[in-house]
């Protein structure tokens, strides 16, 4: 019953805009921290960010500080990563990762971002 759908990606030019959005299915979503990962060809996956289970802590890995932002709507179970100023760099799978400590973790089947003139 656990469904984790992300959406949003898409082709876009160095320095443009994408809003991924993460919709959560099949748990409490509420009582899970959430985070987003990516992963290009050829490398190993990566943490881009996380947020507490009530949206009051959030946490980014250092190249995307500044650049990009997470947040969640937990009235629509939702999760979402904006981000700005994107690079030829940031191209890969991002993966949507909702974690219980100690309990479980659950993940998305991922969404393509391509950024590229």
């Amino acid at each position: 019953q656990v469904q984790l759908v992300e959406s949003g990606g898409g082709l876009v030019q160095p320095g443009g805009s994408l809003r991924l959005s993460c919709a959560a299915s099949g748990f409490t979503f509420s009582t899970y921290a959430m985070r987003w990962y990516r992963q290009a060809p050829g490398k190993e996956r990566e943490l881009v960010a996380s947020i507490s289970s009530a949206g009051g802590i959030t946490n980014y890995a250092d190249a995307m500080k500044g650049r990009f932002t997470i947040s969640r709507d937990n009235a629509k179970n939702t999760v979402y990563l904006q981000m700005n100023n994107l690079k030829p760099e940031d191209t890969a799978v991002y993966y949507c990762n909702a974690v219980r400590w100690r309990l479980n973790e659950y993940w998305g089947q991922g969404t393509q971002v391509t950024v590229s003139s």
